[in-house]
């Protein structure tokens, strides 16, 4: 291997390892060093900043960061709480469907921290292991990414893949599908395999002793207003009107002709037109948007987005004829090949919508995919669940939210690193995401 790519995986890998040891938005900062180091010290060419995935994150944080004030949050996971209190001994399930729905619906993983902490009281108070429930809701909510119609990594994918006869209503039934049940099955199998039984853990009886763990307190009532009942109508609306556009446009489709607004754009103007509805007949105070936790973490994700998905394209961009090369030879004979690299670089990339944009277009040229030979596109439809490993180094914030607020210890990272209690069910969810995949392409 030539001295020079050694180096540039060097910095890539060192960028990212940085990124992870900072944390949150240090991510971010890594990888726009690493972009200056491969440009100025190793000679590549700055790849293209994905302004189209950030600007779209942005609207729909913007959007929910309105909501999150008027109260509609709140109303939601009160909704979500009463159902996991009412059937506690469907924890193991209920929980990840809770996070599951809740990414669909906002198209952002970090809902997921607001139902940490009550996954953990059901599940104490029906002497379950918080880790068995909280492990699969917190992967749930990652894999549910690939199939929200405003997430920024499903509005590319179907951008992408669209004009090779896929429509948007496909598409969207075929990640919702294969995702949900891909975590239902995993959920069932991490039930029969875990150890349930909470007063049996050594770590949980140790902290129990030294008065670390707190007793569960049941429901909290929580009073709703009109208001944040009215926002939550509000964005849903506005997301049954990105999917009702998203769809006419779509050209399988084709109800309307001559689009004027494309589809980015459309998704950016409605959520942000959302905010604007919940901002008047909700009485918003404007000046406090920014404060929210949701819009801190949104304007932290596209920082992210914006440093690691520019290193990761910087880096593929100058070996664009290694990896077609590597493709075409070999994915083209093992399909599922595909969910590999998008594994390993979702890993690394730390960001669903990053990993396809940094991937999708190679692999596309490739495999020579266009609208005249479309064969190998169900490739691509099937392996994009496998674009939500960010769980495989412990430092994403939800995985690290659920560490902190288990209480009784059983969620936990061990000492090898990826030895933690998200690892297995996150690579069976996405295996079975991917198999799923592909069985269900086989009957388009």
């Amino acid at each position: 291997m030539d001295i020079m790519i050694i180096l540039q995986i060097i910095v890539l890998l060192g960028a990212i390892f940085i990124g992870v040891r900072l944390g949150g938005i240090g991510i971010g900062y890594a990888g726009g060093a690493g972009v200056l180091v491969l440009g100025l010290c190793l000679g590549m060419k700055p790849g293209n900043i994905p302004w189209d995935v950030i600007l779209i994150i942005a609207s729909v944080i913007a959007a929910i960061s309105a909501m999150q004030l008027a109260g509609g949050l709140n109303y939601l996971v009160y909704i979500a709480e009463k159902i996991l209190y009412k059937n506690p001994k469907y924890i193991n399930y209920l929980a990840p469907v809770v996070t599951y729905v809740l990414t669909i619906f906002a198209g952002t993983g970090h809902t997921a921290f607001s139902m940490i902490p009550v996954i953990v009281e059901v599940a104490k108070g029906e002497n379950v292991r918080p880790s068995v429930p909280l492990s699969i809701a917190v992967v749930a909510s990652q894999i549910a990414i690939t199939a929200s119609p405003v997430s920024a990594a499903v509005i590319y994918m179907t951008g992408v893949l669209e004009p090779f006869g896929w429509s948007y209503p496909a598409l969207l039934g075929v990640w919702l599908l294969t995702t949900f049940a891909g975590c239902m099955i995993t959920a069932f199998i991490m039930t029969l395999i875990s150890k349930m039984d909470l007063s049996t853990d050594p770590i949980y009886q140790e902290r129990l002793k030294e008065g670390l763990v707190k007793p569960a307190v049941g429901l909290h009532e929580m009073k709703i207003d009109a208001k944040a009942k009215l926002s939550v109508w509000i964005f849903l609306i506005g997301v049954l009107c990105v999917v009702f556009y998203a769809s006419a446009i779509s050209p399988a489709v084709g109800l309307i002709k001559n689009v004027v607004v494309p589809r980015d754009a459309a998704i950016m103007s409605l959520m942000l037109t959302v905010g604007a509805l919940i901002t008047i007949l909700c009485k918003v105070k404007l000046g406090d948007v920014a404060g929210t936790a949701v819009f801190k973490s949104g304007m932290v994700a596209c920082i992210c987005v914006l440093g690691v998905a520019w290193l990761g394209d910087t880096f593929v961009s100058g070996h664009t004829n290694e990896i077609k090369a590597f493709a075409s030879q070999t994915i083209s004979q093992y399909p599922a090949l595909l969910a590999v690299v998008f594994f390993l670089a979702a890993m690394l990339l730390y960001s669903q919508a990053a990993t396809a944009k940094a991937i999708t277009p190679t692999v596309v040229a490739a495999l020579g995919i266009t609208a005249a030979n479309p064969d190998n596109a169900y490739m691509l439809v099937a392996c994009f669940a496998a674009v939500s490993a960010l769980f495989v180094l412990p430092t994403y914030p939800t995985l690290l939210g659920a560490v902190q607020m288990d209480d009784t210890g059983t969620t936990r990272i061990g000492k090898w690193v990826f030895n933690h209690s998200f690892f297995i069910p996150g690579v069976l969810a996405i295996f079975f995401s991917v198999a799923l995949g592909f069985v269900v392409c086989g009957l388009f």
